[in-house]
């Protein structure tokens, strides 16, 4: 198993408000982020909390997207993962990512990235 993991905690977040506090709105277009740069969403949970926020995640072949948000501190925290044994797929998980950022418009993020398992 080979795989790239992604996180990236985003603040003051300038994209419209209800990006942090619609849960439907936010299932469906991560949903299609993921579609976009090649992933296969099975299934999505993104569910309101306590404070306005969501907390969700698109659950994907080898793949999964998580995120919530803090929409009084125009706070996110996004969690990317992708892996395969067959095929690089790190480009994929990084197109997400980037598209990610650019849908919450945060004025500063502090990104980290790790690879995930051995060579075969």
């Amino acid at each position: 198993m080979k795989g790239l993991h992604l996180t990236a905690d985003l603040y003051r977040c300038r994209c419209e408000p209800a990006w942090l506090a619609d849960a439907q709105q936010l299932a469906a277009w991560c949903a299609s982020a993921a579609q976009a740069v090649g992933l296969e969403p099975l299934e999505h949970a993104f569910h309101p909390v306590d404070g306005g926020g969501i907390t969700g995640a698109v659950l994907m072949p080898g793949a999964h997207v998580c995120l919530h948000t803090w929409p009084g501190e125009k706070a996110v925290a996004v969690d990317v993962y992708v892996g395969d044994a067959a095929t690089d797929q790190s480009a994929k998980a990084r197109g997400l990512m980037f598209a990610l950022v650019n849908r919450f418009q945060p004025e500063w993020t502090e990104q980290r990235s790790l690879d995930r398992g051995e060579e075969e």
